[in-house]
């Protein structure tokens, strides 16, 4: 473990004093969830706990080795519970064969909190690391104390998909950083195209480093479906829904993310700061007077007076089911008979929500309101809904809408759950139709949907675009580990970084002088 952790010293500015009390980087633990081991690390005894959500890659062990990154952390530590973790397929948490939906990727957050033994968090999320934390502090805002966004976005897909609503600027810059994105992973582990992109303040011998620790932390498979899925995330419906203080910081060249989608996800989010940071590196702990002015920002917004979220609101997903054909139905049964058929149905309905972590809300009659924490779910149970009321001799439509949702008692209002009413009344016999803000959240699951169309919903403001769920799953890029794609050397870099980070540490150092003051090699 550590001696100490920065305890006594105020500023990154002590960052070799701190790195030098470092003994052995933190223990790795691990947290198990849906049969995939999630490596992490806690350090620090600050009085508030801060769990660092990274974007694209990280690796737990090779992150103590590099100083300004152990020192950054270091810095957090100091006055937080600091709680850091590698997502599955990344680093030293299990590979993974399929990428995990943004559902998912909240929901192993709340599985490292637990296991972290965290009751309420600052969540800090880093480039699409952020999304997650979003999805996450609208569905849970009772666990969140407050969202750091560093480098993040809400959309980034719509800048190459419609340039039109962009300056030329914007868009031709957003083109040509996709194109050297893809030359990166198409070169996966060339530490100088990498850092050029993400970290291009860093010399040639930390330029090198920076490749071996992508070889270590992600296959070239893996990578390229990161990138791709980030591509994908859509999550500014839900950006209104968050509601605890939120604090977006975003450099103001970043070359991987533009600041023009940081400022986007500021506007879109209630009462959230914008801080605007100096340099183009999207890397969040490397540039210019980011060691003084980020740590510092970060540890004002969340160690001072923050108000406490509203746990009355909170962003939910919402499944309306009911027996297509009920009153024709009924009148074919008599009443005796067709009593007995709702009894069947809502215990079905109870049971199968309960399966899928939901919770029914209400019985409507001949259909159901139930809630649940993510889209994904909620689809899974309409269909296994679907397949088990079919058995009764009827027919379930479902309708299925994510949005903010007002607690009432143990019922649910707000114009969420109305919408949600409305999408379920366009739904055929047999068919489950949901929202495009359902439709986004579960990008990477391989569901399939055809587009129903633009409809106007009766007593809600705007047209809203449907669709309906096939019935078939997109196959899914099979992703592998980096081990097999790791060097000689590689290995040898991750060994050490176990057993003597101080050594690799120190080597970092002398890279760094050595690119600081490359007219005078011989003074090293």
């Amino acid at each position: 473990m550590f001696e100490s952790v920065c305890r006594n010293t105020g500023r990154i500015a002590d960052a070799d004093l701190c790195q030098t009390r470092f003994v052995q980087p933190p223990a790795t633990r691990y947290v198990e969830r849906d049969g995939t081991a999630i490596a992490y690390q806690v350090v620090g005894e600050g009085p508030l706990d801060l769990l660092l959500a990274h974007g694209f890659i990280t690796h737990l062990d090779l992150q103590w080795t590099e100083p300004r990154f152990a020192g950054f952390l270091a810095r957090l530590a100091s006055f937080a519970r600091l709680i850091v973790y590698d997502k599955p397929g990344t680093g030293l948490s299990d590979p993974i064969a399929h990428l995990p939906t943004l559902e998912e990727r909240s929901a192993d957050i709340e599985a490292v909190l637990d296991a972290a033994g965290s009751e309420r968090a600052v969540l800090f999320g880093i480039s699409e690391g952020g999304p997650s934390v979003l999805l996450l502090a609208a569905t849970r805002p009772q666990r969140i104390v407050s969202l750091v966004l560093h480098g993040a976005f809400a959309n980034l897909s719509e800048m190459l998909a419609a340039p039109e609503r962009y300056s030329s600027s914007i868009a031709e810059r957003a083109e040509r950083e996709w194109q050297e994105i893809q030359d990166i992973i198409d070169h996966w582990g060339d530490g100088k195209r990498l850092a050029g992109r993400f970290a291009p303040s860093l010399g040639e011998m930390q330029q090198r480093f920076y490749g071996m620790f992508a070889r270590a932390a992600a296959s070239p498979r893996m990578a390229r479906a990161l990138v791709d899925t980030a591509m994908q995330i859509d999550v500014r419906d839900i950006l209104s829904s968050v509601r605890v203080p939120t604090l977006v910081l975003h450099a103001e060249d970043d070359r991987v993310v533009p600041i023009e989608a940081g400022e986007l996800l500021a506007a879109g989010i209630p009462d959230a700061r914008f801080v605007r940071l100096p340099g183009s590196d999207h890397a969040y702990y490397i540039g210019a007077n980011r060691e003084e002015i980020f740590p510092d920002e970060i540890e004002r917004f969340v160690t001072g007076t923050v108000g406490r979220s509203r746990t009355d609101r909170v962003l939910a997903t919402v499944l309306f089911t009911d027996i297509a054909g009920s009153t024709r139905r009924a009148a074919e049964l008599g009443d005796g008979a067709w009593r007995e058929l709702l009894e069947q149905h809502d215990a079905l309905v109870k049971q199968i929500v309960v399966d899928h972590d939901g919770r029914v809300v209400k019985q409507l009659g001949d259909g159901a309101l139930s809630t649940f924490d993510g889209p994904a779910k909620a689809i899974r149970c309409a269909e296994a809904l679907r397949e088990a009321i079919s058995r009764l001799g009827i027919e379930l439509r479902a309708g299925i809408h994510t949005g903010e949702c007002e607690a009432i008692g143990e019922d649910l209002g707000g114009l969420a759950v109305h919408i949600g009413a409305r999408v379920s009344a366009l739904a055929e016999p047999a068919e489950i139709v949901v929202s495009s803000t359902v439709k986004e959240l579960v990008i990477g699951s391989g569901m399939q949907f055809t587009d129903r169309g633009e409809h106007e919903l009766k007593g809600v403001p705007g047209a809203w675009r449907l669709y309906a769920l096939g019935h078939e799953r997109a196959p899914r890029a099979q992703l592998d580990g980096a081990v097999g794609y790791m060097r000689r050397s590689d290995r040898l870099a991750v060994s050490l970084a176990r057993r003597m980070p101080r050594t690799m540490r120190l080597g970092a150092r002398l890279a760094s002088r050595d690119a600081a003051r490359p007219e005078h090699p011989a003074e090293l």
